[in-house]
């Protein structure tokens, strides 16, 4: 019933259906951590675009094409369908990253990754895809980019740990240039244990592939992610 309803959901209708279509996908997963799902990309239709898009940010920095999320929205029906024909046929080319530079706290630069608005629905779409196989492997201690955790949950759940616990001491960690040193052959590797969808990880190629453009130089990466995407956050 529900799929005869789609093509008709209201704005507030939307939510609801595209979260139980993902509490589906977090079920399977959770009741077999070792399947590898295959067939992802049916839950990508209209109504699941329509929510990437409500959930996508309207007032980032535009990408390489200059496009703002206000422009988007003047055919908002007519782009999201044109975007899911361009996803379900393959025909989808996944946009140069725009890179910008940001102050550290220590005098460096840290390097931003800024999508086009289109792209980074698109993001969003397959985030909303993996989150539920992913999250179900998760520790409760776990708090980097997860959703509905935040770094105020971390030291809360710290502190209640040293408080509870004892504890006495904190070991502080950080992996250097993380983002810039991802191997793709091993997140490639990585993502074959849970999901070989080819729709979603022809999505995650072309993104690897799509290439940065800085100072109107355009350059393809070997290795690492651009910080500042949805999907590379997650």
């Amino acid at each position: 019933m529900i799929d005869l309803l789609e093509g008709n959901m209201t704005d507030t209708q939307r939510p609801g259906i595209v979260s139980t279509k993902q509490q589906q996908i977090a079920t399977l997963a959770r009741n077999a951590p070792e399947r590898v799902f295959s067939s992802l990309h049916h839950y990508l239709d209209y109504d699941w675009l329509h929510r990437a898009w409500e959930l996508t940010r309207k007032n980032a920095a535009a990408g390489v094409d200059g496009q703002t999320a206000e422009k988007y929205a003047e055919h908002l029906e007519q782009n999201l369908q044109s975007l899911l024909c361009r996803i379900k046929s393959g025909d989808y080319r996944a946009p140069a990253i725009r890179r910008v530079y940001i102050p550290k706290s220590d005098g460096q630069r840290r390097p931003l990754g800024l999508p086009t608005f289109e792209d980074k629905i698109v993001q969003r779409a397959v985030v909303m895809i993996l989150e539920p196989v992913y999250e179900q492997s998760f520790n409760s201690c776990s708090f980097g980019f997860r959703p509905g955790r935040s770094a105020h949950h971390a030291l809360q759940y710290l502190r209640n740990h040293i408080m509870d616990e004892g504890g006495r001491w904190i070991l502080d960690i950080d992996i250097r240039k993380y983002f810039d040193t991802i191997n793709y052959q091993h997140l490639r590797e990585f993502l074959d244990r849970r999901v070989t969808d080819g729709v979603i990880r022809k999505l995650i190629d072309k993104w690897l592939k799509a290439g940065v453009m800085e100072n109107d130089v355009l350059s393809f990466p070997v290795a690492g992610t651009p910080q500042g995407g949805v999907i590379s956050l997650s």
